[in-house]
């Protein structure tokens, strides 16, 4: 039997735990509609959720033919190129693209970008209220930070950002089928842009991931042109959206409760510990991309059959008590902490650590050069954008405070 649930809901964005424990009341995984997607199992428990994101065994992300599970036939193919990166390959592929990407990652190497974060972070603290009072942190910072950080990254001119800024936007727009197609004129602009990128990059070197991309291209056959140009998308739209509202939603959580914006402010040794638990309880990403069923499994008492597709629900696991106690209760000291906020099994987040840093500088600078901010509008009165499978605040008004 089907379980209707609005996953774009006012209701749902608001109280995550609520519509994931009637659904975990269930079963450990339940049928449902997911919009655009249609048809499709989804996990409820932490267990479940871990299960399908590791065993590729039973869960592939892609048919036979090479089919994306979570693609419809009527998709244009140019979303479906670029939808063709390492998040969305099976092994050996997968592993191919990480690898070329990996070392920009690696801790060491965003250990080294942290002063130049925070350097970013508290410029854009400084320059909050430079156009008047009440702004939307959103657009002025939560959205500005890793854009510029990811940017900078890749080796993109600053004077190109705005259009980045542009397209980011319109991606959280994103909310239906329609949209879609009202996004494709940009997406079509960017993927452009980006290809003239790694032309420049061909012909005159440079810095960042986009210079590495071309020089592993000369190298030999280890990425294909298309595949570069969905890399870049990929660690653009991944590298920036999710810590977007990763760094709103710990914000607005903290504004909430001045007591433990409060506690946080005082000791900033202890932000590593609250960033930790905002990405288990905000749960930007709550979906995984959908993945087919390999054979005939039986997960946790509920039979799938081969070809029935699956999504590993994130936001589920971060909120199952089998994980963490009490989950429904934000607890910027907890320990252990089991989330799945990055996911885990060979997709995990390749960026994990930048986000992390970026979350721990955002807060720091904004709380450390605005340390009364505070909500312009009662907290009822912010809202999400209906975007399913991303946990995103549409505007969120503040002002200094006094």
């Amino acid at each position: 039997m089907l379980k209707h649930v609005d996953f774009t809901s006012e209701a749902f964005f608001r109280h995550p735990e609520a519509g994931v424990a009637s659904l975990r009341a269930s079963a450990p995984v339940v049928a449902t509609k997911f919009p655009i997607i249609g048809r499709v199992w989804i996990t409820t428990t932490y267990e479940t959720t871990a299960r399908v994101l590791k065993d590729s065994a039973f869960f592939t992300l892609r048919k036979e033919g090479g089919s994306l599970a979570g693609l419809p036939w009527w998709m244009p193919r140019f979303i479906a190129a670029v939808a063709n990166n390492m998040l969305t390959m099976d092994e050996p592929d997968h592993t191919r693209l990480r690898n070329i990407v990996d070392e920009a990652f690696r801790r060491r190497a965003v250990l080294d970008m942290e002063p130049h974060i925070r350097a970013i972070a508290d410029r854009l603290a400084d320059d909050l209220f430079a156009a008047g009072s009440p702004v939307d942190l959103v657009q002025r910072y939560a959205r500005m930070l890793p854009l510029a950080v990811i940017c900078e990254l890749l080796g993109l001119p600053p004077a190109d950002r705005p259009k980045f800024i542009a397209w980011a936007n319109s991606i959280a727009n994103l909310t239906s089928a329609f949209g879609l197609v009202r996004l494709m004129g940009g997406l079509i602009r960017m993927r452009r842009y980006l290809q003239g990128r790694l032309q420049i990059a061909r012909e005159q070197g440079g810095e960042g991931l986009i210079a590495e991309l071309v020089r592993v291209e000369k190298e030999g056959s280890r990425i294909t042109p298309n595949e570069m140009v969905s890399m870049v998308f990929l660690l653009l739209g991944a590298g920036s959206e999710t810590t977007t509202h990763l760094i709103s939603g710990s914000v607005f959580e903290l504004l909430k409760d001045p007591d433990r914006r409060d506690w946080l402010a005082a000791d900033w040794s202890r932000a590593g510990l609250a960033v930790e638990e905002f990405l288990r309880f905000v749960s930007p990403v709550q979906f995984s991309k959908p993945r087919y069923v390999r054979q005939d499994v039986d997960l946790e008492g509920v039979k799938l059959k081969k070809g029935d597709r699956i999504m590993a629900m994130i936001v589920a696991a971060n909120l199952d008590p089998q994980a963490n106690e009490c989950p429904e209760r934000l607890d910027l000291e907890r320990r252990p902490n089991r989330h799945l906020a990055f996911g885990t099994g060979i997709h995990f987040c390749l960026g994990h650590q930048l986000a992390r840093i970026e979350g721990i500088c955002a807060l720091q600078a904004l709380f450390t050069r605005w340390p009364a901010l505070k909500l312009a509008v009662e907290p009822s009165q912010i809202h999400w954008r209906r975007r399913p499978g991303i946990r995103m605040i549409a505007e969120l008004p503040v002002v200094a405070g006094v």
